[in-house]
């Protein structure tokens, strides 16, 4: 399977389970990559036959800036659903990085990464 990547898409979202998260909300980053079969698009230089990483990374950018929910699981799931959405994509793994965690002791980053598939 081929892979195509986007790193380090960048919104601001309210997620999070305290009221301050929810109220200021932070900046959020997303690291894509999707499986699909590039073979026809790249055969024929065609578009059509593969994923537009573009609007996948509008719909991406709009799951983050959306409704609120309190996991960055349950966010990293919602963007997974948006990208099996697109009939060519076969398998999608998404990270969700949340830099500005609420934690109490330094830390560079807080991440979940999930893998989802056609079944």
């Amino acid at each position: 399977m081929d892979r195509v990547a986007l790193r380090g898409l960048k919104a601001r979202g309210h997620h999070g389970v305290f009221p301050e998260e929810r109220e200021e909300g932070q900046t959020f980053t997303v690291d894509l990559v999707l499986g699909l079969d590039t073979r026809a698009a790249a055969a024929d230089d065609d578009l059509t036959k593969t994923v537009h990483y573009g609007v996948v990374a509008e719909e991406v950018v709009a799951v983050v800036t959306g409704e609120p929910v309190d996991l960055i699981e349950t966010l990293a799931e919602r963007i997974a659903q948006t990208c099996l959405k697109h009939e060519v994509v076969q398998e999608v793994e998404v990270c969700v990085h949340k830099p500005d965690a609420p934690i109490t002791v330094p830390f560079d980053d807080v991440t979940v990464t999930i893998t989802r598939s056609r079944v």
